[in-house]
């Protein structure tokens, strides 16, 4: 197991992210029916229903592409537009539970929106891929691990790190460990502290010899990072 770092890049007004990870698209809904035409639905009928509609299975299977291993066939992966004639009479509408929130009034909207978990919710940001996202990491000046995003690797949970810290007096970086357990967002408070660590925990290394210069000067360099990120932006930092 590992331990990550990043800063809570939504409180910042530069980060480039910070719209679209706030511009929520869809809610994930309990009763999704009472949202109307807002709530999201996908027409299907199994396989073996699809086939009894046809004289010729084989070339229905053969024109639509289907595999073998298909159970469920979805009105929009069929591409024959008179096979898909066919069965619409026959296809059944289920709710995937998504809602699509821009249909709705903004009172209803504000609710559903509220009363989601972040986990519940897509945004702008969720709709785009790997690449578009590493783009936009690439230009964004919060971008503290050297372009790849504001998030990266504090080392293992087992790390020496903490322990150094700790005979130091160096707290913040000390408290690693108990800070991922209790999920601790760190403020530009513990930031300003975490900064004057910095040079006593550059100098440790070099007394604890060179095994830790090389295993953990990395690792102070990114925390180094984050804390002048935080103070600069005014914002948050976590472990997890």
């Amino acid at each position: 197991m590992g331990i990550s770092m990043a800063i809570c890049e939504t409180e910042c007004k530069s980060a480039l992210c910070k719209r679209p990870k706030e511009n929520v698209l869809k809610v994930l809904a309990k009763d999704p029916s009472k949202y109307g035409d807002a709530a999201e639905f996908e027409i299907s009928i199994s396989i073996e229903d699809a086939l009894k509609e046809f004289k010729d299975p084989d070339g229905f299977v053969k024109r639509n592409k289907i595999g073998s291993d298909v159970c469920t066939l979805y009105a929009d992966r069929i591409k024959d537009p008179s096979d898909l004639a066919v069965l619409e009479k026959k296809m059944k509408r289920s709710y995937t539970g998504w809602v699509d929130v821009s249909k709705l009034k903004a009172a209803d909207r504000s609710l559903l929106i509220s009363n989601s978990q972040p986990e519940d919710r897509q945004t702008e940001w969720d709709m785009l891929s790997f690449e578009e996202m590493g783009a936009v990491c690439a230009k964004c000046e919060l971008s503290w691990d050297k372009g790849r995003g504001c998030l990266g690797s504090f080392g293992p949970d087992n790390s020496a790190l903490p322990g150094i810290a700790e005979k130091y007096g160096c707290k913040v970086t000390a408290s690693v460990p108990k800070g991922v357990s209790s999920k601790r967002v760190y403020t530009k408070d513990d930031a300003s502290v975490l900064s004057k660590e910095i040079p006593i925990l550059r100098d440790a290394l070099q007394k604890e010899g060179k095994l830790a210069v090389s295993r953990y000067s990395g690792v102070v360099d990114r925390l180094e990072a984050v804390a002048r990120i935080s103070v600069k932006e005014g914002c948050g930092f976590r472990f997890f």
